[in-house]
């Protein structure tokens, strides 16, 4: 199968991009590639399988992001994600909290080339849908560029679909993952030498991307555009991508039609059992530097927790806005 023709995508982000989440910023681009937080191997194979991989058939296109280097387990959970319904699965090559050195995956598996380039044959060989790596510029010491086309070699080899490159190194001692997206310095150039090295390996960019005007400066030297953390802080800067990229003609839905069409979404999730809180989380920025977002904000923050709180709530945080 063909790779997703997206120019922009929002990155897998643990604890954020859940399926609610998902749903929300599909409502304002039909277009940008959305991907679920890192879900391990171990947690598919023997956990609440149907929880980790249920998503709204509107979410299309979603990618599904795995934490892992056994390749045996990577396929059987990339066919998992095949069966229901993902349009690509992504390797996560790039986490450097902790857990993921316990577990022998993430960022350290930038220093096993050759594990990397195995676990992504596996999967290919394995699925029709595209298999693809998100990784970093390098990591402790391991950070020079011959280091780094070394390891981009191996996965032109491996036959890897995509490489969405995060434009920093990383450290696993001394950095927080919030440190690490933040402390090592952006390199972009180094992301974009990659590409010319490699033209014909489809290569993206991540890292301190904050408006789709920087996008399409990167677009001219890469292929796609990740957008981070901008997209929980501001997530309606997504609203003018399928125009500005893809050359849709549909309207741009306004913020008030955004949270109307959330709206029945929102009760049908009620209804089966979620709760409001862990849906509103992804709303509280939709209205960032509109007039009265303050009120809103806090409408929901300090009731959406509620054991009473329900599609009224919501209401009732609208009406804060347009008083």
């Amino acid at each position: 199968m063909a790779l997703i023709n997206h120019k922009i995508s929002v990155a897998p982000m643990m604890d954020y991009t859940d399926r609610h989440c998902r749903y929300f910023l599909r409502l304002i681009s039909k277009h940008t590639l959305l991907y679920t937080e890192m879900i391990t191997t171990g947690a598919l194979i023997h956990g609440d399988r149907e929880r980790f991989l249920k998503f709204h058939e509107s979410e299309h296109p979603v990618a599904i992001q795995l934490g892992g280097s056994d390749p045996k387990a990577l396929v059987q959970c990339a066919k998992m994600a095949e069966d229901y319904g993902y349009d690509e699965v992504n390797l996560n090559v790039g986490c450097p909290s902790d857990r993921v050195q316990s577990g022998e995956f993430g960022l350290c598996l930038m220093g096993k080339p050759q594990l990397v380039a195995d676990c992504v044959s596996s999967m290919k060989a394995a699925v029709k849908i595209p298999v693809t790596v998100k990784t970093r510029i390098g990591f402790d010491h391991h950070d020079t560029y011959e280091q780094l086309h070394g390891f981009m070699a191996m996965l032109v080899q491996s036959q890897a679909d995509q490489v969405c490159i995060h434009a920093r190194k990383g450290w696993l001692q001394g950095l927080s993952p919030k440190e690490n997206r933040e402390i090592p310095p952006l390199n972009y150039p180094t992301v974009y030498q990659i590409k010319r090295d490699f033209p014909k390996l489809n290569i993206g960019i991540n890292g301190g991307i904050t408006t789709l005007e920087q996008a399409a400066e990167h677009l001219k030297y890469v292929d796609s555009v990740m957008i981070g953390r901008a997209a929980c802080h501001n997530p309606y800067l997504l609203a003018k991508v399928d125009q500005q990229f893809h050359g849709s003609q549909a309207p741009i839905p306004s913020r008030l039609e955004i949270i109307e069409m959330m709206l029945p979404y929102i009760e049908s999730e009620l209804r089966q059992g979620a709760k409001l809180k862990h849906i509103a989380r992804h709303l509280l920025e939709l209205f960032h530097g509109e007039p009265n977002a303050r009120a809103w904000r806090r409408h929901l923050s300090e009731n959406a927790h509620l054991p009473e709180a329900g599609i009224h709530t919501v209401k009732m945080a609208l009406n804060a806005l347009i008083a």
